[in-house]
Protein backbone atom coordinates (compact mmCIF):
# COMPACT_ATOMS: atom_id res chain seq x y z
CA UNK A 1 0.00 0.00 0.00
CA UNK A 2 1.12 3.50 -1.08
CA UNK A 3 0.53 6.30 1.53
CA UNK A 4 0.13 9.92 1.12
CA UNK A 5 0.82 12.15 4.57
CA UNK A 6 0.08 15.50 4.71
CA UNK A 7 1.42 17.84 6.98
CA UNK A 8 3.69 15.20 7.72
CA UNK A 9 6.19 17.17 9.85
CA UNK A 10 3.47 18.20 12.32
CA UNK A 11 2.77 16.59 15.86
CA UNK A 12 0.43 13.95 14.50
CA UNK A 13 2.38 13.73 11.15
CA UNK A 14 5.50 12.75 12.14
CA UNK A 15 4.14 10.02 15.03
CA UNK A 16 2.25 8.51 12.14
CA UNK A 17 4.88 8.40 9.97
CA UNK A 18 7.52 6.93 12.08
CA UNK A 19 4.82 3.89 12.82
CA UNK A 20 4.11 3.42 9.17
CA UNK A 21 7.81 3.02 8.34
CA UNK A 22 7.77 0.84 11.29
CA UNK A 23 5.40 -1.50 9.61
CA UNK A 24 7.19 -0.79 6.12
CA UNK A 25 10.63 -2.10 7.70
CA UNK A 26 8.76 -5.31 9.22
CA UNK A 27 9.94 -3.77 12.73
CA UNK A 28 5.71 -3.66 13.56
CA UNK A 29 4.79 -7.49 12.94
CA UNK A 30 1.42 -6.61 15.28
CA UNK A 31 -0.05 -4.58 12.62
CA UNK A 32 -2.39 -6.72 9.72
CA UNK A 33 -1.55 -4.40 6.94
CA UNK A 34 1.44 -3.89 4.15
CA UNK A 35 2.74 -0.88 3.75
CA UNK A 36 5.22 -0.08 0.88
CA UNK A 37 5.63 3.34 0.17
CA UNK A 38 5.19 6.48 2.36
CA UNK A 39 4.94 10.24 0.61
CA UNK A 40 5.53 12.70 2.94
CA UNK A 41 3.86 16.01 2.05
CA UNK A 42 4.56 19.34 4.12
CA UNK A 43 4.89 22.95 3.87
CA UNK A 44 7.95 22.81 2.42
CA UNK A 45 7.20 20.21 -0.18
CA UNK A 46 6.73 21.21 -4.16
CA UNK A 47 3.67 21.07 -6.10
CA UNK A 48 5.58 18.11 -8.41
CA UNK A 49 5.61 16.08 -4.94
CA UNK A 50 1.83 16.42 -4.45
CA UNK A 51 1.04 15.60 -7.89
CA UNK A 52 3.29 12.53 -8.03
CA UNK A 53 1.83 11.27 -4.72
CA UNK A 54 -2.03 11.87 -5.13
CA UNK A 55 -1.25 9.70 -8.67
CA UNK A 56 0.24 7.02 -7.12
CA UNK A 57 -1.34 6.98 -3.46
CA UNK A 58 -3.59 3.92 -2.16
CA UNK A 59 -4.53 6.32 0.66
CA UNK A 60 -4.37 9.45 1.92
CA UNK A 61 -4.21 11.52 5.67
CA UNK A 62 -4.71 14.96 5.28
CA UNK A 63 -3.22 15.77 8.68
CA UNK A 64 -2.28 19.53 7.22
CA UNK A 65 -3.21 22.59 8.52
CA UNK A 66 -3.34 26.23 10.31
CA UNK A 67 -3.58 26.40 14.03
CA UNK A 68 -1.79 29.76 14.89
CA UNK A 69 -1.11 31.99 12.31
CA UNK A 70 -0.88 35.78 12.24
CA UNK A 71 -3.92 36.46 11.06
CA UNK A 72 -7.62 35.01 11.25
CA UNK A 73 -7.94 35.02 7.74
CA UNK A 74 -4.90 32.33 7.28
CA UNK A 75 -7.63 29.65 8.69
CA UNK A 76 -9.55 29.21 6.48
CA UNK A 77 -6.05 29.79 3.84
CA UNK A 78 -4.76 26.62 5.16
CA UNK A 79 -7.34 24.66 6.38
CA UNK A 80 -9.67 24.86 3.66
CA UNK A 81 -7.48 25.84 0.89
CA UNK A 82 -4.99 23.17 0.67
CA UNK A 83 -8.19 20.49 1.17
CA UNK A 84 -9.47 21.81 -2.22
CA UNK A 85 -5.70 21.71 -3.56
CA UNK A 86 -5.63 17.69 -2.61
CA UNK A 87 -9.09 16.96 -3.45
CA UNK A 88 -8.93 18.97 -6.86
CA UNK A 89 -5.23 16.92 -7.68
CA UNK A 90 -6.49 13.48 -6.35
CA UNK A 91 -9.26 14.20 -9.15
CA UNK A 92 -6.62 15.14 -11.76
CA UNK A 93 -5.80 11.76 -11.99
CA UNK A 94 -8.78 9.98 -10.95
CA UNK A 95 -7.75 8.50 -8.02
CA UNK A 96 -10.69 7.61 -6.27
CA UNK A 97 -8.40 6.12 -2.86
CA UNK A 98 -10.20 6.68 0.62
CA UNK A 99 -8.80 10.02 1.95
CA UNK A 100 -8.88 10.79 6.25
CA UNK A 101 -9.52 14.54 7.67
CA UNK A 102 -7.72 15.80 10.56
CA UNK A 103 -10.32 17.82 12.09
CA UNK A 104 -10.89 19.18 15.76
CA UNK A 105 -14.11 19.01 18.02
CA UNK A 106 -14.16 23.24 17.13
CA UNK A 107 -15.79 22.65 13.99
CA UNK A 108 -18.85 21.60 16.11
CA UNK A 109 -18.91 24.92 16.36
CA UNK A 110 -21.03 24.88 19.95
CA UNK A 111 -20.22 26.37 23.30
CA UNK A 112 -17.60 27.71 24.02
CA UNK A 113 -16.35 26.86 19.65
CA UNK A 114 -19.30 29.33 18.72
CA UNK A 115 -17.86 31.93 17.45
CA UNK A 116 -13.80 29.51 16.54
CA UNK A 117 -12.41 30.98 12.83
CA UNK A 118 -10.86 27.84 13.55
CA UNK A 119 -13.77 26.13 14.04
CA UNK A 120 -15.33 27.45 10.85
CA UNK A 121 -12.31 26.95 8.91
CA UNK A 122 -12.26 23.05 10.10
CA UNK A 123 -16.18 22.78 9.41
CA UNK A 124 -15.70 24.11 5.97
CA UNK A 125 -13.12 21.54 5.27
CA UNK A 126 -15.30 19.01 6.45
CA UNK A 127 -18.04 19.64 4.49
CA UNK A 128 -15.53 20.27 1.14
CA UNK A 129 -14.43 16.40 2.24
CA UNK A 130 -17.95 15.16 2.93
CA UNK A 131 -19.34 16.63 -0.65
CA UNK A 132 -16.37 14.95 -2.50
CA UNK A 133 -16.84 11.64 -1.40
CA UNK A 134 -20.51 11.75 -2.48
CA UNK A 135 -19.44 13.08 -5.83
CA UNK A 136 -16.33 10.85 -6.74
CA UNK A 137 -17.28 7.76 -4.72
CA UNK A 138 -14.12 8.00 -2.69
CA UNK A 139 -14.44 6.68 1.32
CA UNK A 140 -13.50 10.06 3.33
CA UNK A 141 -12.98 9.40 6.81
CA UNK A 142 -13.43 12.63 8.69
CA UNK A 143 -12.04 12.52 12.38
CA UNK A 144 -12.89 15.45 15.05
CA UNK A 145 -9.67 15.42 17.34
CA UNK A 146 -10.21 16.59 21.13
CA UNK A 147 -6.88 17.81 22.49
CA UNK A 148 -3.58 15.58 21.69
CA UNK A 149 -1.12 15.00 23.43
CA UNK A 150 1.94 12.55 23.42
CA UNK A 151 5.93 12.74 22.67
CA UNK A 152 6.93 15.51 19.88
CA UNK A 153 4.49 17.56 20.69
CA UNK A 154 5.07 21.26 20.43
CA UNK A 155 5.29 23.33 24.05
CA UNK A 156 4.01 26.71 24.42
CA UNK A 157 1.86 26.34 20.94
CA UNK A 158 -1.77 24.65 21.52
CA UNK A 159 -0.96 21.87 23.98
CA UNK A 160 -1.52 22.20 27.68
CA UNK A 161 -0.53 19.39 28.37
CA UNK A 162 2.82 20.06 26.38
CA UNK A 163 3.39 23.44 27.68
CA UNK A 164 3.11 21.62 31.98
CA UNK A 165 5.21 18.83 30.73
CA UNK A 166 8.34 20.87 28.52
CA UNK A 167 8.05 23.08 31.91
CA UNK A 168 8.23 21.21 34.85
CA UNK A 169 11.01 18.82 33.34
CA UNK A 170 12.92 22.11 32.58
CA UNK A 171 12.20 23.95 35.67
CA UNK A 172 10.50 27.20 33.75
CA UNK A 173 7.78 28.63 35.19
CA UNK A 174 4.06 28.22 33.77
CA UNK A 175 0.43 29.28 34.99
CA UNK A 176 -2.54 27.13 35.33
CA UNK A 177 -5.24 30.08 35.60
CA UNK A 178 -8.22 27.31 36.46
CA UNK A 179 -7.50 24.51 37.70
CA UNK A 180 -10.57 22.39 37.48
CA UNK A 181 -11.19 23.12 34.13
CA UNK A 182 -11.67 19.54 32.47
CA UNK A 183 -10.19 18.48 29.21
CA UNK A 184 -11.07 15.74 26.76
CA UNK A 185 -7.41 14.15 25.59
CA UNK A 186 -6.11 11.84 23.01
CA UNK A 187 -3.15 10.62 23.51
CA UNK A 188 -1.09 10.10 20.15
CA UNK A 189 -0.16 6.24 20.20
CA UNK A 190 -4.33 5.90 20.48
CA UNK A 191 -4.45 8.03 17.82
CA UNK A 192 -2.00 6.28 15.45
CA UNK A 193 -3.52 2.84 16.45
CA UNK A 194 -6.94 4.33 14.56
CA UNK A 195 -5.07 6.24 11.67
CA UNK A 196 -3.67 2.64 10.56
CA UNK A 197 -7.02 0.73 11.50
CA UNK A 198 -8.20 2.85 8.83
CA UNK A 199 -5.62 1.37 6.23
CA UNK A 200 -7.81 -2.28 6.81
CA UNK A 201 -10.98 -0.51 6.65
CA UNK A 202 -11.68 -0.84 10.64
CA UNK A 203 -12.42 2.62 11.65
CA UNK A 204 -15.01 3.87 13.93
CA UNK A 205 -17.59 5.39 12.58
CA UNK A 206 -20.13 8.19 14.57
CA UNK A 207 -22.08 11.22 14.64
CA UNK A 208 -22.01 14.11 16.86
CA UNK A 209 -24.41 16.06 18.86
CA UNK A 210 -21.97 19.28 19.63
CA UNK A 211 -19.17 17.85 21.76
CA UNK A 212 -20.67 14.55 22.28
CA UNK A 213 -19.93 11.36 20.05
CA UNK A 214 -22.80 9.16 18.86
CA UNK A 215 -21.04 5.61 18.04
CA UNK A 216 -22.98 4.55 14.69
CA UNK A 217 -21.97 2.38 12.29
CA UNK A 218 -22.61 4.18 9.44
CA UNK A 219 -21.84 7.25 10.82
CA UNK A 220 -20.85 10.11 8.37
CA UNK A 221 -17.94 11.21 11.04
CA UNK A 222 -15.15 9.38 12.72
CA UNK A 223 -13.85 8.78 15.78
CA UNK A 224 -11.17 7.59 18.55
CA UNK A 225 -12.64 5.10 20.83
CA UNK A 226 -10.10 5.82 23.82
CA UNK A 227 -9.81 9.73 25.16
CA UNK A 228 -9.45 10.92 28.86
CA UNK A 229 -11.27 13.16 30.81
CA UNK A 230 -9.50 15.09 33.61
CA UNK A 231 -8.59 18.44 35.24
CA UNK A 232 -5.39 20.89 34.45
CA UNK A 233 -4.89 20.70 38.41
CA UNK A 234 -5.13 16.92 38.66
CA UNK A 235 -2.29 17.09 35.23
CA UNK A 236 0.05 19.27 37.18
CA UNK A 237 -0.41 17.24 40.08
CA UNK A 238 0.51 14.28 38.35
CA UNK A 239 3.53 15.92 36.42
CA UNK A 240 4.62 17.30 39.55
CA UNK A 241 4.98 14.11 41.15
CA UNK A 242 6.62 12.65 38.05
CA UNK A 243 8.96 14.84 38.51
CA UNK A 244 9.74 13.69 42.05
CA UNK A 245 10.69 10.59 41.25
CA UNK A 246 14.48 10.52 41.12
CA UNK A 247 14.51 12.05 44.81
CA UNK A 248 11.55 9.53 46.09
CA UNK A 249 12.31 6.63 43.65
CA UNK A 250 8.56 6.62 44.09
CA UNK A 251 7.18 5.03 40.71
CA UNK A 252 3.58 6.24 40.07
CA UNK A 253 0.62 3.70 39.39
CA UNK A 254 0.64 3.45 35.80
CA UNK A 255 -2.35 0.69 35.09
CA UNK A 256 -2.04 -0.71 31.07
CA UNK A 257 -4.08 1.71 29.22
CA UNK A 258 -4.70 4.62 31.66
CA UNK A 259 -3.91 8.18 31.26
CA UNK A 260 -1.03 8.42 34.07
CA UNK A 261 0.88 6.00 31.83
CA UNK A 262 0.34 7.92 28.61
CA UNK A 263 1.33 10.93 30.57
CA UNK A 264 4.17 9.77 32.43
CA UNK A 265 5.66 8.42 28.90
CA UNK A 266 5.46 12.13 27.62
CA UNK A 267 6.67 13.81 30.71
CA UNK A 268 9.89 11.80 30.08
CA UNK A 269 10.23 12.81 26.43
CA UNK A 270 10.92 16.39 27.08
CA UNK A 271 13.28 15.24 30.38
CA UNK A 272 16.62 17.24 29.50
CA UNK A 273 19.97 15.62 29.21
CA UNK A 274 21.00 16.38 32.35
CA UNK A 275 17.90 15.27 33.97
CA UNK A 276 17.86 11.99 32.19
CA UNK A 277 20.13 10.57 34.80
CA UNK A 278 20.55 10.38 38.28
CA UNK A 279 22.67 9.41 41.13
CA UNK A 280 21.14 7.04 43.37
CA UNK A 281 22.19 6.23 47.43
CA UNK A 282 24.80 3.71 47.56
CA UNK A 283 24.79 2.34 51.06
CA UNK A 284 28.55 0.78 51.08
CA UNK A 285 30.33 -0.84 53.99
CA UNK A 286 33.31 -3.34 54.02
CA UNK A 287 30.84 -5.99 53.37
CA UNK A 288 29.78 -4.17 49.61
CA UNK A 289 27.12 -2.24 49.11
CA UNK A 290 22.83 -1.91 48.85
CA UNK A 291 20.98 0.03 47.24
CA UNK A 292 17.55 1.06 46.45
CA UNK A 293 16.09 0.99 42.95
CA UNK A 294 12.75 1.94 42.66
CA UNK A 295 9.64 2.20 45.01
CA UNK A 296 6.02 1.61 43.95
CA UNK A 297 2.77 2.94 46.03
CA UNK A 298 1.56 -0.86 46.07
CA UNK A 299 4.03 -3.31 45.21
CA UNK A 300 7.11 -2.51 47.71
CA UNK A 301 10.62 -1.89 45.87
CA UNK A 302 13.83 -3.46 44.09
CA UNK A 303 17.20 -2.83 45.36
CA UNK A 304 20.72 -4.40 43.75
CA UNK A 305 22.73 -5.81 46.64
CA UNK A 306 26.55 -6.08 45.92
CA UNK A 307 28.32 -8.77 48.18
CA UNK A 308 32.24 -9.14 48.15
CA UNK A 309 33.91 -12.14 48.35
CA UNK A 310 33.11 -14.55 50.70
CA UNK A 311 30.61 -11.88 52.35
CA UNK A 312 27.42 -13.48 53.47
CA UNK A 313 24.50 -11.08 54.01
CA UNK A 314 21.10 -11.07 55.85
CA UNK A 315 21.18 -13.54 58.71
CA UNK A 316 17.53 -12.42 60.09
CA UNK A 317 13.78 -13.34 59.42
CA UNK A 318 10.59 -11.38 58.93
CA UNK A 319 6.98 -11.93 60.04
CA UNK A 320 5.10 -10.73 56.98
CA UNK A 321 7.64 -8.67 54.61
CA UNK A 322 9.01 -11.28 52.04
CA UNK A 323 11.62 -11.04 49.08
CA UNK A 324 12.81 -12.69 46.26
CA UNK A 325 16.78 -12.98 45.43
CA UNK A 326 17.84 -12.81 41.88
CA UNK A 327 21.46 -13.50 41.77
CA UNK A 328 22.42 -11.98 37.75
CA UNK A 329 26.43 -12.01 38.00
CA UNK A 330 28.71 -14.22 40.66
CA UNK A 331 28.33 -17.16 42.48
CA UNK A 332 26.50 -17.69 45.51
CA UNK A 333 24.87 -20.24 47.72
CA UNK A 334 21.08 -18.66 49.58
CA UNK A 335 19.97 -20.69 52.49
CA UNK A 336 17.09 -20.57 54.84
CA UNK A 337 15.68 -22.29 57.79
CA UNK A 338 12.47 -22.27 59.21
CA UNK A 339 12.00 -20.84 62.87
CA UNK A 340 9.21 -23.14 63.44
CA UNK A 341 11.03 -26.22 62.43
CA UNK A 342 12.12 -28.62 65.73
CA UNK A 343 15.01 -30.16 63.65
CA UNK A 344 16.44 -27.26 62.33
CA UNK A 345 16.77 -28.00 58.75
CA UNK A 346 18.22 -25.46 56.53
CA UNK A 347 17.47 -25.46 52.79
CA UNK A 348 20.18 -24.44 50.44
CA UNK A 349 20.08 -23.14 46.81
CA UNK A 350 22.99 -22.55 44.92
CA UNK A 351 22.59 -20.10 42.34
CA UNK A 352 24.92 -17.64 39.90
CA UNK A 353 24.47 -15.53 37.20
CA UNK A 354 24.66 -17.66 34.26
CA UNK A 355 21.59 -19.71 35.53
CA UNK A 356 19.15 -16.68 36.61
CA UNK A 357 16.35 -17.54 38.44
CA UNK A 358 14.35 -16.31 41.34
CA UNK A 359 14.06 -17.69 45.19
CA UNK A 360 11.37 -16.77 47.85
CA UNK A 361 13.01 -15.27 50.90
CA UNK A 362 9.47 -16.74 52.80
CA UNK A 363 8.32 -15.13 56.22
CA UNK A 364 8.90 -16.94 59.11
CA UNK A 365 12.51 -18.42 57.42
CA UNK A 366 16.02 -16.31 58.19
CA UNK A 367 17.99 -16.54 55.32
CA UNK A 368 21.06 -15.62 54.14
CA UNK A 369 22.97 -15.17 51.05
CA UNK A 370 26.85 -16.42 50.49
CA UNK A 371 29.22 -15.01 48.41
CA UNK A 372 31.03 -17.97 47.11
CA UNK A 373 33.85 -16.60 45.49
CA UNK A 374 36.99 -15.74 46.24
CA UNK A 375 37.83 -12.88 43.70
CA UNK A 376 33.70 -12.25 42.32
CA UNK A 377 31.53 -10.08 43.29
CA UNK A 378 28.67 -11.45 44.21
CA UNK A 379 25.40 -9.27 42.08
CA UNK A 380 21.66 -9.75 43.57
CA UNK A 381 18.44 -8.15 42.53
CA UNK A 382 16.18 -8.21 45.42
CA UNK A 383 12.51 -7.30 45.21
CA UNK A 384 10.97 -6.72 48.68
CA UNK A 385 7.05 -6.23 48.86
CA UNK A 386 6.91 -2.88 50.91
CA UNK A 387 9.17 -0.23 50.76
CA UNK A 388 11.35 -0.01 53.69
CA UNK A 389 9.74 1.83 56.49
CA UNK A 390 12.54 1.81 59.58
CA UNK A 391 9.55 2.71 62.14
CA UNK A 392 8.59 -0.40 61.64
CA UNK A 393 11.55 -2.88 59.92
CA UNK A 394 9.99 -6.05 60.32
CA UNK A 395 13.43 -7.60 60.27
CA UNK A 396 15.06 -9.80 62.98
CA UNK A 397 18.74 -10.91 63.13
CA UNK A 398 18.91 -14.92 63.66
CA UNK A 399 21.82 -16.54 62.12
CA UNK A 400 20.53 -19.72 59.86
CA UNK A 401 23.20 -21.79 61.17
Amino acid sequence: MKILVTGAKGFVGRNLCAQLKNIRDGKARNYAVAVEDIYEYDIDSTPEELETACAQADFVFNLAGVNRPQNASEFMEGNFGFASTLLDTLKKYGNACPVMLSSSQQASLTGRFGNSEYGRSKKAGEDLFLEYGAATGAKVLVYRFPNLFGKWCRPNYNSAVATFCNAIANDLPFTVNDPSVEMELLYIDDLVDEMIACLRGEEHHCEFDGLEVIDKADGRYCYVPVTHHITLGEIVDLLKSFADQPKTLMIPEIPAGSFAKKLYSTYLSYLPYEKTAFPLKMNVDERGSFTELVHTLGCGQVSINISKPGITKGQHWHNTKFEQFIVVKGHGLIQQRNLNDPEGKVLEWEVDGDHIQAVHMLPGYTHNIINLSQTEDLVTVMYCNEVFNPDKPDTYFEPVK
